[in-house]
């Protein structure tokens, strides 16, 4: 909030008054002022240093697992010629267990697919705007692609890339989208949390070893409002005085929150 007009006037006055003293105070300028002591700096502490060592990931994220995509083609690898729908259509075919098999989860999206096509509604095409940007920093454009997991609220998220003449999916990240945002060389999914005012962020980052996205980082982050449960009737400072210690001291069951994240 920016201040009323008498506060700013007020402010000026106080800044006209501190440069007078220090053009007054001029002569004794130019040595060096201590700011303070300095605070200790504290290394880590590593906890249960006798425990051994994990010897395999907790959670498989998918790191470094790429596909090619049978029958897609451009000429001169151009991925700007590549059919956004062509490349959904083969993924589905490639795995009928999610899309097309029996007891698929995501059986909505391959019966839609219908409508991606001539003659169909492409209002209710589950393929979304493909995305175009170099993001494995070779010079060419690489594509983000997007379609919904259809019957439910998930948005499939991709990327491809072309290497030695095959269109190669070099990233894949099913989730509740709430936005996708691209950075140099990195794609970064934001996700609903549990807890009201918090959302997940994951960042996937190209890594010229493994010729993949990997998983560079996953975060759960404040984005806005109270973190803070409302405080009951009862524990408010206009509690009435008659009200017993125990009334008046105890939350109500509806302040509590067991949100927990995924």
């Amino acid at each position: 909030m920016f201040p009323s007009r008498p506060a700013r006037a007020a402010a000026g006055a106080s800044v006209a008054v501190a440069a007078a003293l220090l053009l007054g105070a001029c002569g004794d300028s130019g040595g060096l002022v201590s700011a303070g002591a300095t605070p200790t700096a504290s290394g880590p502490t590593r906890l249960w240093p006798g425990e051994p060592p994990a010897s395999s990931p907790a959670y498989d994220y998918g790191e470094a697992e790429t596909e090619v995509v049978e029958g897609v083609k451009a000429p001169g690898e151009d991925i700007h010629k590549v059919d956004p729908v062509a490349v959904v259509r083969a993924e589905i075919a490639a795995h009928p267990e999610m899309y097309s098999g029996s007891g698929a989860p995501y059986a909505g999206t391959a019966s839609r697919m219908t409508d991606c096509g001539e003659g169909g509604d492409r209002a209710r095409c589950p393929v979304l705007k493909a995305y175009y940007r170099d993001l494995t920093g070779d010079g060419r454009d690489d594509m983000v692609l997007g379609f919904r997991l259809l019957p439910g609220n998930q948005t499939a998220v991709r990327m491809y890339t072309f290497q030695a003449d095959r269109l190669v999916q070099v990233l894949a990240g099913d989730d509740a989208v709430l936005a996708v945002e691209l950075a140099d060389r990195t794609v970064i999914i934001r996700s609903p949390a549990a807890i009201v005012g918090y959302e997940y962020r994951t960042q996937w980052t190209w890594d010229e070893d493994q010729l993949a996205m990997l998983l560079t980082r996953d975060e759960i982050l404040r984005v806005g409002g109270s973190a803070k449960p409302p405080r009951s009737p009862s524990s408010s400072p206009s509690a009435s005085p008659s009200s017993s210690p125990s009334a008046s001291s105890s939350a109500s069951p509806s302040a509590s929150s067991s949100a927990s994240p995924r």
